[in-house]
């Protein structure tokens, strides 16, 4: 098969043949991927385990909720205030103990159950969530650099809203796992304007009147 023919592999568009021979875009892979927890528990000596033995996770989703108006004969509807809903993350137990350590760690920043006594506020035990799209390499071999990010995603003002520990089976070759639920209070896309978080002017009909400051990660 001649390569020029892989240029058709795609929907026609209007506008002729130079709008239509471009070829599919190369999708991003769910496979490839990174999660780093930042201020996750206590032992940050140890964190990077983590992030090794994430099995899967979900990227951010946000809803707005829509504003009624009720005016004469219809209805007029407006974004209302957006809301991030939960998001979960999956990890591998290792038999060493560090991931359920960890997790125990970050339960009892939010909520010592040993003494019955809750964090004093959100600053106690909030951590950040950074989720990265890579490209599938490893990086330069010496170290120097490692693999392209595709796509970045941070998550602040994280913490846990339920943890399972997930259950225990003689018929199972499966590894064993810690289900993580989690709430979070902003996310952006990073760096700043490749996405969520970009700088955008605000306008009312064809006059600017300001523009809009991508919230920085405290």
């Amino acid at each position: 098969m001649a390569v020029a023919s892989l240029t058709n592999f795609t929907v026609p568009l209007a506008g002729g043949s130079s709008q239509t021979s471009q070829g599919l875009l190369m999708p991003k892979l769910k496979y490839r991927f990174r999660l780093s927890f930042v201020n996750f528990g206590v032992s940050t000596n140890t964190v990077v385990e983590l992030t090794k033995q994430v099995q899967e996770a979900k990227r951010p989703s946000v809803k707005f909720a829509p504003v009624t108006v009720d005016i004469y004969n219809s209805k007029v509807y407006f974004a209302g205030k957006p809301a991030w809903y939960e998001t979960t993350v999956n990890l591998r137990d290792d038999a060493a103990g560090n991931i359920s350590k960890m997790v125990g760690e970050q339960i009892q920043k939010q909520f010592d159950f040993q003494e019955q006594a809750s964090a004093a506020s959100g600053v106690d035990y909030k951590f950040i969530l950074q989720i990265d799209i890579l490209d599938g390499g490893n990086g330069t071999s010496n170290g120097s650099a490692g693999p392209n990010t595709l796509e970045s995603w941070q998550l602040t003002g994280c913490f846990l809203t339920s943890v399972d520990y997930g259950d225990i089976n003689y018929g199972s070759n499966d590894p064993m796992t810690i289900a993580l639920s989690i709430v979070y209070d902003n996310a952006n896309q990073t760096p700043n304007g490749t996405g969520i978080g970009t700088t955008i002017a605000r306008t009312v009909n064809d006059v600017v009147t300001g523009a809009g400051t991508a919230q920085a990660v405290q």
